[in-house]
């Protein structure tokens, strides 16, 4: 049981950083453009109108995706509760690669959207 529930949350942490820094994104983009926290892409560095711009929009992707993943991760590994160690940690496991997909697989859409809004200078169309 209890590496179960060591693996339940360390499963559930990709989905609630997703929620959190989603949530926080939405709200307001880290102050300055800097290259230690954030969205940081050449693209997304530009200025501070894309700064915000892809800090908004990648942070609706990560909103959405954590709050998908949060109860569909805690019924994943609800199946394997009473499980052997080595079931639980290779569902776990897969589980939490499977997280990282939309995880990393938002910078495709954030980027995409962003080259749709800014010219390469980081100008609006």
């Amino acid at each position: 049981m209890g590496f179960w529930l060591y693996m339940l949350l360390m499963d559930l942490l990709i989905p609630f950083i997703m929620i959190v820094f989603g949530k926080s994104w939405m709200r307001t983009a880290p102050k300055k453009i800097n290259h230690i926290y954030g969205y940081r892409t050449s693209m997304s560095m530009k200025n501070i109108d894309t700064w915000v711009f892809a800090h908004y929009y990648c942070g609706k992707l990560w909103y959405r995706c954590g709050v998908v993943l949060f109860p569909v991760s805690i019924i994943v590994m609800g199946l394997v509760f009473g499980k052997t160690d080595d079931v639980v940690g290779t569902v776990g496991g897969v589980l939490g690669g499977i997280q990282m997909i939309p995880l990393i697989g938002s910078i495709i859409p954030t980027e995409k959207a962003l080259r749709r809004t800014f010219d390469h200078n980081g100008k609006r169309r």
